[in-house]
Protein backbone atom coordinates (compact mmCIF):
# COMPACT_ATOMS: atom_id res chain seq x y z
CA UNK A 1 0.00 0.00 0.00
CA UNK A 2 2.96 2.43 1.30
CA UNK A 3 4.69 1.82 -2.80
CA UNK A 4 1.16 2.47 -4.57
CA UNK A 5 0.76 5.69 -2.51
CA UNK A 6 4.38 6.92 -2.88
CA UNK A 7 4.13 5.62 -6.71
CA UNK A 8 0.86 7.98 -7.46
CA UNK A 9 2.52 11.03 -4.78
CA UNK A 10 5.26 10.94 -7.36
CA UNK A 11 3.46 10.52 -10.44
CA UNK A 12 1.08 13.31 -9.17
CA UNK A 13 4.26 15.11 -8.85
CA UNK A 14 5.67 14.78 -12.31
CA UNK A 15 2.65 15.51 -14.09
CA UNK A 16 2.25 18.62 -12.23
CA UNK A 17 5.69 19.87 -12.97
CA UNK A 18 4.70 19.36 -16.45
CA UNK A 19 3.29 22.97 -18.41
CA UNK A 20 0.34 22.60 -20.48
CA UNK A 21 0.64 23.79 -24.27
CA UNK A 22 -1.12 27.16 -23.46
CA UNK A 23 1.73 27.66 -20.61
CA UNK A 24 4.13 27.03 -22.88
CA UNK A 25 2.75 29.46 -25.80
CA UNK A 26 2.18 32.24 -23.24
CA UNK A 27 5.32 31.98 -22.20
CA UNK A 28 7.17 32.59 -25.56
CA UNK A 29 4.54 35.27 -26.27
CA UNK A 30 5.66 37.09 -23.30
CA UNK A 31 9.54 36.25 -24.50
CA UNK A 32 9.43 37.41 -27.94
CA UNK A 33 7.48 40.50 -26.62
CA UNK A 34 10.26 41.35 -24.53
CA UNK A 35 12.98 40.79 -27.28
CA UNK A 36 11.25 43.18 -29.42
CA UNK A 37 11.17 46.03 -27.10
CA UNK A 38 14.47 45.22 -26.10
CA UNK A 39 15.45 45.49 -29.66
CA UNK A 40 13.33 48.70 -30.84
CA UNK A 41 14.92 50.49 -27.68
CA UNK A 42 18.46 49.61 -28.24
CA UNK A 43 18.23 49.98 -32.20
CA UNK A 44 17.22 53.79 -31.95
CA UNK A 45 18.56 55.05 -29.04
CA UNK A 46 22.24 53.55 -29.45
CA UNK A 47 22.30 54.26 -33.42
CA UNK A 48 25.56 55.50 -34.24
CA UNK A 49 24.03 58.30 -36.66
CA UNK A 50 21.75 59.11 -34.45
CA UNK A 51 24.08 59.48 -31.23
CA UNK A 52 26.90 61.18 -33.55
CA UNK A 53 24.08 63.73 -34.82
CA UNK A 54 22.66 64.31 -31.03
CA UNK A 55 26.57 64.69 -30.26
CA UNK A 56 27.15 67.73 -32.54
CA UNK A 57 23.42 69.49 -31.62
CA UNK A 58 25.08 69.51 -28.12
CA UNK A 59 28.34 71.70 -29.31
CA UNK A 60 26.26 73.43 -31.88
CA UNK A 61 24.03 74.65 -28.80
CA UNK A 62 26.58 75.05 -26.59
CA UNK A 63 28.33 76.94 -28.94
CA UNK A 64 25.12 78.87 -30.05
CA UNK A 65 26.30 77.80 -33.12
CA UNK A 66 23.35 79.29 -35.49
CA UNK A 67 24.31 78.43 -38.92
CA UNK A 68 25.38 74.66 -37.86
CA UNK A 69 21.73 74.46 -36.01
CA UNK A 70 20.09 75.69 -39.24
CA UNK A 71 21.61 73.21 -41.00
CA UNK A 72 20.35 70.50 -38.84
CA UNK A 73 16.88 71.53 -38.40
CA UNK A 74 13.54 70.37 -40.31
CA UNK A 75 12.70 73.05 -42.88
CA UNK A 76 9.15 73.48 -41.01
CA UNK A 77 11.15 73.51 -37.38
CA UNK A 78 8.10 74.10 -34.54
CA UNK A 79 8.95 75.87 -31.90
CA UNK A 80 6.06 77.40 -30.26
CA UNK A 81 2.71 75.66 -29.88
CA UNK A 82 0.31 78.35 -28.84
CA UNK A 83 0.08 79.86 -31.26
CA UNK A 84 1.75 77.41 -33.31
CA UNK A 85 5.35 78.70 -34.92
CA UNK A 86 7.29 77.43 -36.90
CA UNK A 87 10.28 77.82 -39.46
CA UNK A 88 12.04 81.14 -39.74
CA UNK A 89 12.21 83.40 -36.75
CA UNK A 90 13.31 80.34 -34.03
CA UNK A 91 16.52 81.92 -33.08
CA UNK A 92 15.40 85.36 -32.57
CA UNK A 93 12.76 83.65 -30.39
CA UNK A 94 15.70 81.62 -28.29
CA UNK A 95 17.29 84.59 -27.51
CA UNK A 96 14.01 87.18 -26.81
CA UNK A 97 12.68 84.52 -24.64
CA UNK A 98 16.17 82.98 -23.03
CA UNK A 99 15.70 79.60 -24.14
CA UNK A 100 19.04 78.97 -24.71
CA UNK A 101 19.83 77.36 -21.39
CA UNK A 102 16.52 74.99 -21.57
CA UNK A 103 17.63 73.83 -24.98
CA UNK A 104 21.17 73.27 -23.43
CA UNK A 105 19.46 71.35 -20.39
CA UNK A 106 16.89 69.27 -22.58
CA UNK A 107 19.01 67.88 -24.83
CA UNK A 108 21.30 66.65 -21.90
CA UNK A 109 18.56 64.02 -21.06
CA UNK A 110 18.38 60.51 -22.76
CA UNK A 111 16.36 60.40 -26.10
CA UNK A 112 13.39 57.80 -26.23
CA UNK A 113 11.30 56.81 -29.17
CA UNK A 114 8.02 58.32 -29.44
CA UNK A 115 6.21 57.38 -32.76
CA UNK A 116 8.31 58.80 -35.70
CA UNK A 117 10.51 60.99 -33.63
CA UNK A 118 13.07 60.40 -30.61
CA UNK A 119 12.35 62.61 -28.15
CA UNK A 120 14.05 64.50 -24.77
CA UNK A 121 12.86 64.08 -21.93
CA UNK A 122 12.16 60.47 -21.67
CA UNK A 123 9.36 61.32 -19.70
CA UNK A 124 7.36 62.87 -22.60
CA UNK A 125 7.12 59.41 -24.26
CA UNK A 126 5.26 58.20 -21.14
CA UNK A 127 1.42 59.27 -21.42
CA UNK A 128 0.52 58.42 -17.96
CA UNK A 129 3.15 61.65 -17.09
CA UNK A 130 1.54 64.53 -18.97
CA UNK A 131 4.43 65.76 -19.68
CA UNK A 132 4.08 69.36 -20.18
CA UNK A 133 7.54 71.00 -20.42
CA UNK A 134 10.17 71.75 -23.02
CA UNK A 135 10.53 69.31 -24.71
CA UNK A 136 12.72 68.41 -28.29
CA UNK A 137 11.59 65.89 -31.35
CA UNK A 138 14.38 64.42 -33.59
CA UNK A 139 12.89 62.77 -37.05
CA UNK A 140 14.41 60.95 -39.87
CA UNK A 141 14.24 62.63 -43.17
CA UNK A 142 15.04 61.33 -46.31
CA UNK A 143 17.59 59.19 -44.40
CA UNK A 144 18.89 61.72 -42.47
CA UNK A 145 18.23 62.92 -38.50
CA UNK A 146 17.13 66.17 -38.32
CA UNK A 147 15.95 68.54 -35.72
CA UNK A 148 12.22 68.60 -36.02
CA UNK A 149 11.01 71.02 -32.67
CA UNK A 150 11.98 72.66 -29.36
CA UNK A 151 8.54 73.28 -27.83
CA UNK A 152 6.62 74.03 -24.20
CA UNK A 153 3.21 72.86 -23.21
Amino acid sequence: MRVLLTSLLALAFVFAGCETPQKKKEKLKQAELKKKAKANLREESTDVDFQAFVGRLRKAVAKRDVETIKSMMTEDFGYKLEPPMSGPGVFQYWEQENLWPELDGVLSERFVKKGAFMVSPPQFADPSLNYDGYRIGITRVRGSWKFAYFVNG
